[in-house]
């Protein structure tokens, strides 16, 4: 069924079920094999070279081993392409593992072993592209820089929009007429594609760590991009040799998550935006980042997102000593790193995901970041409110936590 006429919360429900009706079942099923019987020798031969050079198989191909392909995996891949309005998706064990494939499927396997990456990015994605450790040089540099950092031999951009942990924003159609036809990785776990749509504006890779918003609930990891049809083959490749695939019962629990996941995100987001106006107000925050809080001089919220998303960042005014301190005082939000889930999460990016990064692109001590959860938003002020007097020395409840509870 074509969902591209279909409200992005129909899309959600049904995507990727076009099978279901056949199966004569009504949930989605979930299938654990980890081999699969063969037709015959050579028939058998043939679909695992169709699956192990990234491929699909068809109707009479085995799906042979499942190191190289899974039914419920594949409908996951299907209903997240279809919410990203992709011709395609590929779903790796976590998100690190589908950062890893791009960059080897369009760096090394391509014969273009350079990356020009955008920072602020994710501390892992961050880490791995200045270790080394996959064979590509990279050129970190800001948005306005990438036409410049380019070289002939660049094989892939890659940029976070809203970036980890302070939400900056990147013009993605700027950079991709920057890139100059250099393929561009948008991370896209903050926004979900229910409030950007990195492919529509020209990017050729869409990427998230299905970890946070996609499942929703903490419980499975996984990374996935959406994308052309073409650049899935070459991801796919890439997964089967690295054995990289997503677990079938991860996949089963990311596509359950899709049908809640406009609900959800809209209203963590409605919290979210809540909270980063109260925060504004609040004595002991020096600076709060949040999506159009600034009133969004360069246009971005209107043409590029739906809104600002449910994470929020800000800087204390006592520095280290009270970022920590409020981290530590916290009873409602759970102190741990990740993001997306049902429940609220406050983190010190640059002690824990942002540890590896280079001093010079390290988050400020400052800086706190919260995910905001499905909690009533009353409660999590009154929650935060608590923790920054007590980080702060302060000793009575805050008039701007008065007026939002009233």
């Amino acid at each position: 069924m074509d969902f591209s006429h279909r409200h992005p919360d129909t899309a959600a429900v049904h995507a990727g079920r076009a099978d279901l009706g056949a199966l004569g079942v009504h949930a989605l099923p979930l299938d654990l094999s980890t081999t699969n019987p063969l037709p015959d020798v050579e028939r058998g031969g043939d679909s695992y070279e169709t699956l192990a050079t990234g491929g699909r198989p068809t109707a009479e191909d085995s799906f042979v081993y499942a190191r190289l392909w899974n039914p419920t995996v594949a409908r996951f891949e299907d209903a997240l392409a279809e919410l990203e309005g992709a011709e395609a998706a590929v779903a790796f064990s976590t998100g690190m593992a589908a950062v890893t494939a791009a960059i080897l499927a369009h760096t090394q396997a391509a014969g273009r072993p350079h990356v020009v990456a955008v920072r602020p990015l994710y501390g892992g994605t961050d880490h791995l592209l200045a270790s080394g450790l996959l064979g590509a040089e990279v050129t970190f540099c800001d948005e306005a820089d990438v036409a410049g950092a380019l070289r002939p031999d660049t094989g892939l951009v890659i940029v976070e929009t809203p970036a980890n942990p302070t939400l900056d924003l990147v013009d993605i159609a700027a950079v991709v007429a920057a890139a100059a036809g250099v393929p561009v990785l948008v991370d896209n776990t903050f926004a979900t594609p229910v409030l950007q749509q990195p492919l529509a504006l020209g990017a050729a890779m869409s990427l998230h760590s299905g970890t946070k918003y996609l499942g929703g609930h903490g419980d499975t990891m996984a990374g996935v991009i959406a994308c052309s049809e073409q650049s899935a083959q070459a991801l796919r490749r890439v997964r089967a040799i690295t054995g990289a695939l997503l677990h079938p019962l991860g996949a089963y629990l990311l596509h359950r998550g899709l049908a809640t996941l406009p609900l959800r995100v809209r209203a963590q987001q409605e919290s979210a935006a809540r909270i980063a106006a109260w925060l504004e107000a609040h004595p002991a925050v020096a600076r709060v980042h949040y999506p159009g809080l600034d009133g969004d001089p360069r246009g971005l919220m209107a043409r590029q997102l739906r809104g600002g998303g449910a994470m929020v960042a800000f800087e204390m005014r006592g520095g280290y000593p009270a970022a920590a301190a409020a981290a530590g005082a916290v009873e409602l939000f759970t102190h741990a790193v990740s993001l997306g889930g049902v429940d609220s999460l406050i983190q010190h990016p640059a002690a824990l995901t942002h540890r590896p990064v280079a001093a010079e692109a390290r988050p400020s001590a400052a800086v706190l970041r919260l995910s905001i959860g499905l909690e009533h938003v009353d409660d999590l002020v009154a929650d935060l409110d608590r923790a920054l007097r007590v980080a702060d020395g302060a000793g009575t409840p805050t008039e701007a936590t008065v007026a939002l509870q009233v």
